[in-house]
């Protein structure tokens, strides 16, 4: 076997463990996914400070796979159906959990 088809053989190798390294799995999003759901968060955080009567900084917002966690407190019980509401609208959310709690 020459030099050049080890190289290309090792390279070839490489290549293929990189792209199974970034795959995505039930606990492990891919590179894409991490992406989408960045900009899920970031437009679902838009949304929520562009509301008047919600205090967003006190709603924290993680997105997983499509699916948004609300966490946090508010301070009246119909902000917390309105925030949900408001992440539902977003394009790309697959579902909300609602952890909000009334303080």
């Amino acid at each position: 076997m020459s030099i050049a088809q080890r190289f290309t053989r090792t390279l070839a190798g490489v290549a293929l463990l990189a792209l199974v390294a970034c795959a995505p799995t039930a606990q492990r999003e891919g590179t894409g996914e991490f992406i989408d759901d960045s900009i899920i968060t970031g437009k679902v955080k838009a949304a929520l400070v562009a509301d008047p009567e919600l205090k967003a900084t006190e709603i924290n917002v993680e997105t997983f796979k499509g699916t948004v966690q609300l966490s946090g407190f508010v301070s009246a019980p119909d902000h917390i159906p309105k925030a949900v509401a408001l992440t539902r609208k977003i394009d790309g959310v697959k579902s909300v959990k609602n952890d909000i709690l009334l303080r």
